[in-house]
């Protein structure tokens, strides 16, 4: 998935940085101040939802966009992702033009 997306967004003109989880993405992050993250809710080590509210935790994270892309289409999961302050929510598969239109609606 993350090969997909990858090919997807940097098809489009986007510099891609990934990471494995959570955890690993909050390490990436503590070098490098992207425009917009783009997390899944399931991952090992650290879920997307916990993710979202450590990074906004963090001053120098909390305006960058999150879009969550996920299979997840549960009501409660949409709230808590929400609440701890996801910019928007998208629905695997995804289409790639979509993607990247919903990356430039929220992108400064």
């Amino acid at each position: 998935m993350r090969d997909m997306l990858r090919a997807a967004l940097a098809g489009a003109g986007f510099d891609v940085v990934q990471a494995e989880d959570g955890v690993h993405g909050l390490e990436v992050l503590a070098g490098c101040d992207p425009d917009v993250i783009v997390t899944d809710v399931n991952m090992p080590r650290m879920d997307g939802l916990t993710f979202i509210e450590q990074l906004r935790a963090d001053a120098d994270k909390r305006a960058i966009p999150v879009l969550v892309l996920t299979t997840e289409n549960d009501a409660q999961k949409k709230a808590r992702a929400k609440a701890a302050g996801a910019t928007g929510w998208i629905v695997k598969p995804f289409d790639p033009k979509k993607l990247v239109d919903a990356i430039n609606r929220v992108a400064p």
